[in-house]
Formats: C-alpha cells, sequence, structure tokens
C-alpha cells in the first residue's frame, strides 16, 4: 500500500511568499530577508564579517552535525538530480517517477533536493514503492519547503554542507535534465571522482538529445584545449534508456558491498 507522507503537506500550503531558513518557517515579510549564503559569501561590510562571521561558524558546524547524525545509518542510496521546473504532466516526471521506483524496489534509498519538479517525482516514485524517500532541501527565495513525498528531509541554509551530505552518503548519481543547479550538482561530482576525492561512483546522464551537446562540447573543446583529458569523459556514461540508468548505479553499489536494505 502507498505511503503518505503527512508531516510535509503544510508547505503546499504556505501563503506567498513563504520559504524555509533551515528549520525556521518564513512567511510573508518575514520571507524577504537575504538567505544565509548570501551573509556567509558577501563580504562587502568588512565589520560585519569580522563580528558574526566567527558565530557563524558554530551554524555551520550544526548543520554538519545533524546532516551526519541523521544520514549516518541510511544505507545504500542513490542520488537523483533533476529540474525544480519539471512539469508534473511531463514525459520527464514520469521517468524520473520510474527512476524513483525502480532504485526502490531494488533496496535503495533515493536522495534528491526535495524540491518541486523531478525532484519531487524521484521521491514520490521511492515514497509509493515503499523505500526511503530522502530530501535535501536548501534555503531559496522561491521554494517553500521539502515535497510532500519526502519521508527523511533536513533543510540547509548552506549549500556546501548539502553538497557534502549529498556526496558522502550516495553510491551513484543519475542526473536528469536540469538547470543551473543540476548542472552544478553534476560538475561537482565529476570533479571530485576525476581529483579522485572520492572513490569512483557512477554518474549517469539520462536525455541523449538534452546532455549529447554538452557532452560533444567537452569532448571538441574543452579535450582539444587541453583543459581535460579524453578519459576524463569516461567518468560519465550518457543513456535514453531508465532500466539501464538504474541498473548501472545499482549494480556498482552492490559490487561495492553495498546490501540491499531489508
Amino acid at each position: 500500500m502507498p505511503r503518505q507522507n503527512s508531516q510535509a503537506r503544510h508547505f503546499d500550503e504556505l501563503p506567498d511568499p513563504a520559504r524555509r531558513k533551515g528549520s525556521v518557517v518564513l512567511r510573508r515579510e518575514q520571507a524577504n530577508i537575504p538567505q544565509s549564503d548570501r551573509y556567509l559569501l558577501d563580504s562587502r561590510n568588512n565589520e560585519d564579517f569580522t563580528h558574526t562571521d566567527p558565530w557563524r561558524v558554530l551554524r555551520i558546524q550544526s548543520e554538519f552535525v545533524e546532516g551526519f547524525g541523521t544520514l549516518a545509518g541510511l544505507g545504500p542510496a542513490i542520488s537523483v538530480f533533476g529540474s525544480a521546473r519539471t512539469k508534473r504532466d511531463s514525459a520527464r516526471y514520469t521517468q524520473a517517477e520510474d527512476i524513483g521506483r525502480m532504485i526502490a524496489e531494488a533496496g535503495i534509498a533515493v536522495i534528491t533536493g526535495g524540491g518541486p519538479g523531478a525532484m519531487e517525482a524521484a521521491n514520490k516514485g521511492a515514497c509509493e514503492a515503499g523505500g526511503v524517500s530522502v530530501g535535501l532541501g536548501i534555503e531559496l527565495p522561491f521554494e517553500t519547503g521539502l515535497n510532500k513525498w519526502v519521508d527523511l528531509g533536513i533543510n540547509f541554509r548552506y549549500f556546501f554542507a548539502r553538497k557534502t551530505m549529498f556526496v558522502k552518503y550516495s553510491q551513484g548519481f543519475i542526473v536528469l535534465p536540469g538547470g543551473y543547479g543540476t548542472l552544478d550538482e553534476l560538475f561537482e561530482a565529476v570533479t571530485l571522482v576525476q581529483t579522485e576525492k572520492v572513490t569512483g561512483f557512477p554518474i549517469v546522464l539520462v536525455g541523449i538529445d538534452y546532455w549529447g551537446p554538452l557532452l560533444e562540447w567537452l569532448r571538441n573543446t574543452v579535450v582539444e584545449e587541453g583543459a581535460i583529458s579524453p578519459s576524463d569523459l569516461d567518468l560519465i556514461q550518457l543513456t535514453d534508456d531508465i532500466d539501464e540508468a538504474v541498473r548501472i548505479v545499482v549494480d556498482s553499489a552492490h559490487s561495492n558491498g553495498f546490501a540491499a536494505a531489508d
């Protein structure tokens, strides 16, 4: 029987504007204050930098502690990235939903950014299949919180803390078409594998028409310029077949000693 996550439903009913700031809900006028990342990274006010950043370190530390503590017992997991703008009636949404379902049916948790669009679809597929549906949210001015299909969710203030959780607790990545955020997550993962900061894990792009031109640019421009090696392209796999995409990441997780969850 499909599971429902009633804990997150109230976010769909938040008045506009509304958003999350870590564990805090901000509504109406309160939702207009700057993001935590902006406070941290904007150094134009030197006096403010001197007096507040040492204290901000404690908040950053708390995000890592909460993330590590929450996800330490998660078990094998695959991250699914994709656009928050993917429409619910689109083929891309259906793809993401099917991917989430198949990963869950393999006994592996699904991790997304916890937002709408492709992220919501993958969480929905995992949740309805009875799997573990994880959302790692981020404070943004135009999103109100985790989607209702997230069973285990953490809201972060800082992108770098959130990215660490994706990389630390995922045994592979499936990347659906997306925008700047998806590209950021993709190249973060590729860079960490290329530089051997992490043990190699599969990175699978779904959508030949969408991702093909990017890989051609990497091959014909970036490799030709000598900025990356031809072998660096082997770190990324491309397919239109979601069954193949799921098989690649699941087989890799199992071959690396991660057993399916009970």
